[in-house]
């Protein structure tokens, strides 16, 4: 029977799936016997019910989060305008970021070619412009939307915060 199945994949076999790894077969315990439960002597009382409160139905917070959102769903001419400021604030946030990695990386070429000598410096000897422009680039943009990510979620976290409250 196994020359059969050989043959039909090509005289190919299959490797052991246990291959290369400590496999141990599993010891088998016996497992003790549980006595059975004795009957109760005298019929036992029901436990007494507690009543479990998850959150205060009467609650001040929920009605103007529920206010607000149901008025940002609403699309009032209040609400564009702050919705239009959280974006403002997204976009100058974002604009002053790209300018910053504009001018770091723009200032780089402009350097090698006002001081020569610092263009024909080398580290390793590789030269600093290569380097420079070749790595510096990275771990500046990383830098950039991590910084840029923290702003969005804080501008996020106060838009937020005005509207419930």
């Amino acid at each position: 029977m196994t020359e059969d199945f050989y043959r039909r994949v090509d005289g190919v076999r299959e490797p052991d799936p246990t291959l290369g790894k400590s496999y141990q077969p599993a010891s088998v315990e016996p497992v003790p016997a549980v006595p059975p439960p004795e009957p109760p002597s005298e019929p036992s009382k029901p436990p007494k019910r507690q009543r479990v409160v998850l959150a205060d139905p009467r609650s001040r917070r929920s009605t103007p989060t529920l206010r607000a959102r149901l008025e940002l769903e609403q699309q009032t001419s209040w609400d564009e305008v702050l919705i239009r400021d959280l974006v403002k604030h997204q976009l100058r946030t974002a604009i002053g970021l790209s300018v910053l990695v504009l001018v770091v990386l723009g200032a780089l070429p402009v350097a090698f070619y006002v001081w020569p000598d610092f263009a024909a410096l080398r580290v390793v000897g590789v030269p600093l412009a290569w380097l420079l422009l070749g790595l510096l680039p990275f771990p500046l943009l990383l830098l950039a939307g991590l910084v840029h990510n923290q702003l969005a979620e804080r501008h996020e976290r106060d838009f937020v915060d005005m509207i419930e409250s």
